[in-house]
Formats: structure tokens, sequence, C-alpha cells
């Protein structure tokens, strides 16, 4: 049996049900984040990517252009879906996505476990460690 893994890119009014799964899920109930921070009100403005495996929605990820670069957060995927090539999918399509839109680079806002995953795709790490929503994180960017 094959697992199909599919990338869209969608706008917040068609999926928001199933990108609010997806980071319920992942942010406030695995991660602790509240529902203040997680929801703020961004998500309209948005470019949303949305990742499916099998038709059923596992990940997402979020992203702005800011300045003639992507800012890309909100990155998450289903625990039980996770070290399958979901998060590396999503990244590489918003890599895509930056460069045919002839964007110099992209911003991120990593959490510190993930920082040697964004490392593969060549994100450099840019900021000491700080803490978002009690998490801590780097900013790391990729410029092209």
């Amino acid at each position: 049996m094959e697992n199909k893994l599919k990338i869209e890119i969608v706008k917040w009014i068609d999926e928001y049900e199933l990108l609010t799964m997806i980071r319920e899920k992942v942010f406030i109930e695995e991660q602790k984040v509240t529902s203040q921070l997680e929801w703020d009100g961004m998500d309209k403005e948005a470019i949303h990517f949305l990742a499916f495996k099998d038709k059923k929605a596992v990940g997402c990820a979020r992203a702005f252009v800011i300045q003639n670069r992507m800012q890309l957060g909100r990155m998450a995927v289903l625990k039980k879906y996770r070290g399958e090539g979901i998060g590396s999918a999503l990244i590489e399509i918003a890599m895509t996505l930056a460069k045919l839109n002839q964007l110099s680079g992209i911003y991120i806002s990593a959490q510190c476990h993930a920082i040697n995953f964004y490392k593969k795709f060549g994100f450099e790490v840019t900021s000491d460690i700080y803490l978002d929503v009690e998490i801590p994180h780097r900013d790391m960017k990729l410029d092209f």
C-alpha cells in the first residue's frame, strides 16, 4: 500500500478546521502553548501549507512575505507522523515558493530541539536562545 504525501498551499478560510486541528494537537495540547498565544489573529493574511498523508491532514506551516523574505512559522506535524519526511516536504515547498516568487530567503524562529533539522536545509542560526511561548527558540535564516 502506498503512503502518498501531498502538500497543498491553502487559504485559511478554506482549510481553517484542518489547520486548527493540527496546531491545537501539537502546540496547545502537546507543547502547552496557550490558546491566546497560538491564535494571534494573523492566520487570515498568511500563506498556509497543509500536508496530507493518505488523504489525512497530518502537518502544516504558515508563511508571510516581509521585506522580500519569507517568514515561516507554525510548522507542526502530528506526533504519529513524525520522522516520515513531512516536515522536510513542508520546508521544501516553502523554499520552492519563495524562490518562484524571487524572494531573497527565509526566516524562521526555530524551537531549539529542531535546529539541526533546519540546518540540513542550509539554515543558519542568527540569534541567541530566547523564550517564545515559554519554549526556547533561536532565529535562523536561509539566503538564496
